[in-house]
């Protein structure tokens, strides 16, 4: 096993526990390189039969505050990421399809803020442990375009329809107790106890007979790939011309300005 992919920081932990770290501190935003060494990463533990579940975590304040806006592989958040035109698959939300094809279950750690693209990789998990500092937010509306990573996929199948669209339609942010109440979260600890808290589930679960887990969670997450490549093809053609507008570059203003958009419909 690797000890390192890019910026993801390998652990073998007792127990076939693998544990994942995003290390890209303090922010973790993600980019192209980061979730395809992500998708590598997971490929290969998919092979290891040291490992039987797999604890996603993150080194700094926050689980991944979303794309990088700074790289050249990352343009806006949905800019994203970015598609040469509109019939071509966006290359990062590839990569994601590849992580929903992953075999071993992932508890993901979520301290501090999830937002965008950053929550649809804590989405991606099986399960999720927050914290009283928490926040959980799908805020692309706010940047002047649409879901991506798979969110009109997992989001819903997670929380409900209806609570997904108000998170959709109005960009707010929940905490970590609303997470919890919602089932988009199932474990709510103190922020120091985070991972502490993911490893704990992630040993529990790898406790159970290996082969019998790859079967059960192929049987509860049937057709998730399929779904999640079906869901970005749409998200990736909506945000290929979205992110052309005005608004949209009115909105990544607004938000690095910590202010509501003046937005203008073009």
């Amino acid at each position: 096993m690797k000890e390192q992919y890019g910026d993801i920081k390998v652990t073998q932990l007792p127990g076939f526990v693998v544990q994942c770290e995003i290390d890209r501190p303090p922010n973790n935003f993600f980019d192209l390189a980061l979730i395809r060494d992500m998708a590598d990463c997971f490929d290969e533990l998919d092979e290891d039969s040291n490992c039987r579940t797999i604890v996603l975590c993150s080194n700094g304040k926050h689980f991944c505050a979303g794309a990088n806006f700074s790289t050249p592989d990352s343009k806006a958040e949905g800019d994203v990421l970015v598609a040469e035109s509109a019939d071509q698959r966006n290359p990062i939300y590839q990569e994601a399809v590849r992580l929903f094809g992953s075999k071993k279950p992932v508890i993901a750690a979520v301290q501090g803020a999830a937002v965008g693209g950053g929550l649809g990789v804590a989405m991606m998990a099986d399960f999720r442990v927050v914290c009283e500092n928490t926040r959980l937010t799908a805020n692309f509306v706010k940047l002047g375009f649409t879901p991506g990573f798979g969110l009109t996929h997992t989001l819903p199948r997670a929380i409900g329809v209806q609570k997904s669209h108000l998170l959709f339609y109005t960009g707010r942010r929940i905490n970590g107790e609303t997470a919890m109440e919602w089932g988009a979260a199932d474990v709510l600890c103190s922020a120091a106890d985070v991972r502490e808290k993911a490893i704990a589930l992630a040993t529990e679960i790898a406790e159970n007979a290996p082969l019998a887990l790859l079967s059960l969670r192929e049987q509860l997450r049937p057709g998730i790939q399929e779904a999640v490549q079906a869901a970005t093809d749409i998200e990736g053609r909506e945000q290929f011309w979205l992110t052309q507008t005005e608004d949209h570059f009115e909105g990544l203003k607004a938000v690095s300005e910590k202010r509501a958009g003046e937005f203008q419909g073009k």
